[in-house]
């Protein structure tokens, strides 16, 4: 799917022009942000249960039915963020050419865009990355500090060696999900309030 949304794109990119309709406008503005949102809440609950896999060993893990209810609400909840570049998708015919675009609403007080925007960079980024960090920061802490009684040195040395790979995996895990994502939102947050920033200015001949 991600690698035939790659062609429309390229397509679109190349001719500048949208040749596939409205429904696969709002198809093409839908569900590739959908699967993304899917993915984000998936590391986040990937996080939580390895919080709780290593923190509380003891306590009963979820059931296959309870798997699927947590897949099932972090599937709903993507759609959900989605939905609003599925509503106002839509398609215009101008000179010489047809283009797919995101037909935002024009409220007086209110700005339906920006606030969409600020949400979605609010509950995709900054609310994973919280829960993630102080997941893996928590467990890191716990697994660096840790000492295993009775064991050898030697065996204790490989352990600690052991425990400290996991907690640098873990680290790059957060680092590499802030680092990749934040130039996204920082480009649509000031796409949206500073928009003078895009704007090209042309020397007059």
């Amino acid at each position: 799917m991600s690698a035939f949304n790659t062609v429309i794109n390229f397509v679109y990119s190349v001719h500048n022009e949208w040749y596939f309709g409205l429904v696969y406008c709002r198809f093409h503005n839908f569900f590739p942000i959908t699967a993304i949102f899917a993915s984000i809440y998936s590391m986040t609950a990937i996080a939580l249960d390895r919080y709780m896999a290593i923190m509380h060993p003891l306590q009963q893990r979820l059931s296959s039915t309870e798997t699927r209810i947590v897949i099932g609400v972090i599937w709903i909840l993507a759609l959900l963020l989605a939905f609003p570049q599925y509503h106002y998708s839509s398609t215009a015919v101008l000179p010489g050419r047809t283009v797919c675009f995101i037909d935002w609403p024009e409220y007086t007080t209110i700005d339906f865009k920006q606030i969409y925007y600020v949400c979605v960079t609010l509950l995709i980024y900054f609310l994973p990355l919280c829960i993630m960090g102080w997941a893996y920061m928590t467990v890191g802490f716990f697994l660096w500090s840790s000492e295993i009684p009775g064991d050898s040195s030697e065996r204790y040395k490989e352990q600690l060696i052991a425990k400290r790979k996991v907690v640098k995996m873990m680290i790059v895990v957060v680092c590499t999900f802030a680092v990749c994502w934040l130039p996204y939102h920082i480009y649509f947050l000031l796409h949206q309030f500073f928009p003078e920033l895009f704007e090209q200015h042309y020397i007059q001949q």
